[in-house]
């Protein structure tokens, strides 16, 4: 029997196709927003969700010294279906990859050295605009140099003595983490004075220079609970809590039988270091504003938030009490959340498990459980560590982009070593093409938040 409506319901799928791919092309030049959006008045909005691929600094060094390469692969980029890429131009020796009146250049790594003659970030944004591609900036905000081989800014340029994070270890010592072998980066600490200018006015050269999308802040946060114990950060957090301290840092917290344990004033500590990576993002929000306001902020961060307190970092919508959750945390802790200031979060779900909403160490229970836990306050983007999915990463782009705001893939060298493209690109389409419906074939309507990808 003849199914008048299944028979029109085909029909109008063909036309949305080919109306999306019509569409398409005006969608994709919108610039500087969360997402390209087309307005029709028959259909709403058309929206393609952001996708962004990585480029670490550090991992591509040598790669990335050649033009010809940046613009090979650029190309792979815009055929697997990214939207945006993330240049990261300062890695955690402190020096950068752009043209700097104040920092360094960085010119080696490891036993690779090089000398360009031309602008690493302004080629970058060169080429990506030629293609279409949102440029974001990434740089780290605190690292300064590799304590496992004494290299970068703090190791080269005496300024920085006294400047960097001082732990305090398990045995009662306290070592200048520039000389912890055991650390990843010897971070400056962000009560110093000089450290807090340093870290302005790299954003604000870089925002001011350079015609960016975007700028994302990385390694914006403490390296762990033991730093910083130093007379600066004593003397600001007495002041802070109003107290003079009368056993230091065993009032923060101590060792005993193996554990460490949170002391008289523990929790206010945490609240207290969270307190200042929060203005650190307020400030870098306003700033970047007032230069150029189309120049999003973004952030980001482990997924695993009940474990990044350690580090000063509450992602989270003040709106969300952290106290009724965790017992480390006061009640003013959730003061210190700074979803508010971001346009958008990136949730770092480096999870090797992608689906499980009852598995804690899955993918989809982080997203679903950064959606509650930042609220309306800024998008959420889910973020994937490519080497944990060499063999399924079609999945893992598919569930980022179905549950979240935006897709990052970190990083390309590992897109690279393991030929990713296609499959990233199929977890693209896959999305897509799930979201190409018509829900009320009665009323001929199609749903607000269609989405498609370029080809």
């Amino acid at each position: 029997m003849f199914d008048r409506k299944n028979a029109l319901r085909a029909i109008l799928n063909v036309c949305l196709c080919f109306f999306v791919f019509v569409l398409s092309g005006c969608a994709l030049s919108t610039q500087n927003s969360g997402s390209s959006t087309v307005e029709s008045s028959s259909v709403g909005s058309i929206v393609e969700k952001p996708k962004y691929l990585w480029f670490d600094a550090e991992a591509n060094f040598e790669r990335f010294s050649h033009q010809d390469s940046i613009r090979f692969y650029l190309n792979k980029a815009l055929e697997a279906g990214f939207t945006d890429v993330v240049i990261d131009v300062k890695p955690i020796y402190g020096k950068v990859l752009y043209k700097s009146s104040f920092i360094p250049e960085l010119t080696s790594i490891g036993e690779y050295s090089r000398v360009l003659d031309w602008d690493y970030l302004q080629y970058f944004i060169d080429q990506a605009k030629q293609r279409d591609l949102r440029v974001m900036v990434s740089t780290t905000i605190f690292p300064a140099g590799r304590p496992e081989n004494r290299s970068g800014l703090v190791y080269e340029d005496n300024r920085w003595d006294g400047k960097t994070t001082i732990e305090y270890k398990v045995d009662g010592t306290f070592m200048d983490i520039r000389d912890d072998k055991s650390k990843v980066a010897a971070f400056l600490n962000p009560l110093n004075p000089d450290v807090r200018r340093f870290v302005f006015e790299m954003i604000e050269e870089i925002v001011k220079n350079y015609d960016i999308d975007g700028y994302i802040l990385d390694y914006c946060r403490y390296p762990d609970l033991e730093s910083d114990f130093s007379d600066l950060s004593r003397q600001a957090f007495e002041t802070y809590i109003g107290v003079s301290l009368d056993d230091f840092p065993r009032d923060i917290y101590y060792h005993e039988g193996g554990e460490r344990k949170l002391g008289k004033y523990g929790k206010e500590w945490i609240e207290f270091r969270a307190s200042i990576i929060h203005d650190y993002v307020k400030e870098a929000k306003e700033r970047i504003k007032a230069i150029k306001p189309s120049v999003k902020l973004e952030y980001w961060a482990a997924s695993w938030y009940y474990s990044v307190y350690q580090n000063g970092q509450n992602w989270a919508s003040k709106n969300y009490d952290t106290s009724s959750d965790a017992d480390w945390a006061t009640e003013n802790y959730k003061n210190t959340g700074f979803a508010e200031h971001l346009d958008a979060f990136q949730i770092g779900t480096y999870l090797t498990d992608i689906y499980g909403m009852a598995n804690m160490e899955s993918i989809e229970f982080g997203l679903d459980r950064g959606k509650k836990l930042i609220g309306d306050d800024a998008n959420l983007y889910g973020t994937i560590y490519a080497l944990n999915h060499r063999d399924n990463i079609e999945d893992a782009v598919y569930l980022c982009l179905r549950d979240s705001d935006g897709l990052m893939v970190f990083d390309i060298v590992q897109v690279i070593e393991f030929d990713l493209w296609g499959e990233i690109k199929k977890g693209i389409n896959r999305y897509n093409s799930h979201n190409l419906e018509i829900v009320d074939i009665d009323k001929i309507t199609i749903p607000l938040d269609l989405l498609f990808s370029r080809l």
